[in-house]
């Protein structure tokens, strides 16, 4: 069904001013020493220790940038040993650091559920502050780093805890959905977070008529086309996914019309109408490991069509993909400088890490 409304920050005229969510807290200050950089050089030696992982990597990477990544790549691994530290990598991340230099890659939820197993000391998030969020709440005891604390997230930052507030005040008794791409702050005001794999199965969890859902507008409007639970939205979108549009979905139809089309709920309406699949990210990678089609159109960030070619070459990738500019901050040259200072800590008051960490665990527990 279409969703029962929408609002956005100008429908509350007693809205606090300042509205967007407060910078990401990270800690300049490092724990332990810091280790001397590592020499970066291209040798004979480099070349073996780290063949085996440009294999995985070959038909994304070329052979002539191999020799500028290879030493870094090195470096963090063995970084990682003496450090004790575990390396979290979200699918949207670069293939080099994917591939080569992630102990454990996924999607969100595959993100979250995996760092409740986690049992190194330190984890380095190599993806946007709301996922190394994400990790500290589950991991209140370690060490979360974050490569650059500038990796933020338009959807993260289109919503704060004073709006979930004034929606509460607004549709009293009305259950509060999150998708995973809030902060802390909003997590910690509602009921149960969500990813795009499992937000249908969350929405109908709670047994409610109505449930306020937030902040991606769009998979809003996808969750509502999926159930009968009647869904109020908010007014935010996912500043990648929101640029592709249903007319040039049709263009690569034109060009081939045996082309397949596969694309994430973030997008508009328009374009999932022209898709063949829609899914998550996690589930649109299954989908391709699954039906290998000859030719693919992935509707979602760009590394993740590198990522998904590097274990699956035959499948022809065309490329109407977008960057994700927040994803792009994360490099190989700043997970070094993590791993050497233990710089750009993630940090969360207590008292709210309480709070958003219930919501979390409420999404991580709720049965398949």
């Amino acid at each position: 069904m279409p969703i029962a409304g929408i609002y956005g920050p100008d429908d509350f005229t007693n809205r606090p001013q300042g509205h967007l969510t407060a910078s990401p807290r990270a800690a300049p200050a490092r724990k332990g020493p810091e280790l001397p950089t590592p020499s970066l050089a291209w040798t004979p030696e480099v070349a073996r220790a780290t063949a085996p992982l440009y294999e995985r990597v070959k038909h994304v990477i070329p052979p002539i940038e191999w020799p500028l990544m290879a030493p870094a790549i090195l470096a963090i691994n063995e970084l990682k040993r003496a450090r004790g530290a575990v390396i979290l990598a979200h699918n949207y991340q670069a293939p080099e650091i994917f591939h080569c230099v992630a102990d454990i890659g996924g999607d969100s939820l595959q993100l979250a559920v995996e760092a409740t197993k986690v049992q190194a000391g330190i984890i380095v998030q190599c993806g946007v502050h709301f996922m190394a969020e994400t990790s500290k709440l589950l991991n209140p005891d370690k060490t979360v780093l974050i490569p650059d604390s500038r990796a933020g997230c338009s959807l993260a930052a289109s919503i704060t805890g004073a709006d979930v507030r004034l929606l509460r005040e607004k549709f009293p008794g009305v259950p509060v959905v999150a998708y995973v791409n809030t902060s802390a702050e909003v997590k910690a005001e509602v009921d149960i977070c969500c990813t795009s794999s499992n937000a249908v199965q969350v929405v109908e969890s709670l047994g409610a008529e109505s449930v306020i859902f937030l902040p991606d507008r769009y998979l809003a409007t996808y969750v509502a086309s999926k159930t009968d639970v009647k869904i109020i939205a908010w007014k935010g979108a996912c500043e990648v996914h929101e640029r592709f549009t249903g007319e040039e979905l049709r263009e690569f139809r034109k060009a081939d019309p045996s082309v397949q089309i596969i694309a994430h709920p973030e997008c508009p309406p328009d374009v999932l109408a022209e898709a063949d699949f829609t899914g998550s990210t996690a589930h649109m990678i299954n989908w391709v490991r699954d039906k290998r089609p000859r030719r693919l159109v992935m509707i979602t960030e760009c590394s993740m069509a590198d990522n998904v070619r590097a274990e699956l070459p035959e499948v022809e990738m065309l490329r109407p993909c977008n960057l994700c500019p927040h994803m792009k901050r994360i490099t190989l040259a700043n997970i070094l400088q993590s791993l050497l200072t233990l710089r750009e800590e993630v940090t969360i008051d207590p008292a709210l890490a309480v709070r958003a960490r219930r919501s979390v665990e409420r999404m991580i527990n709720l049965k398949n």
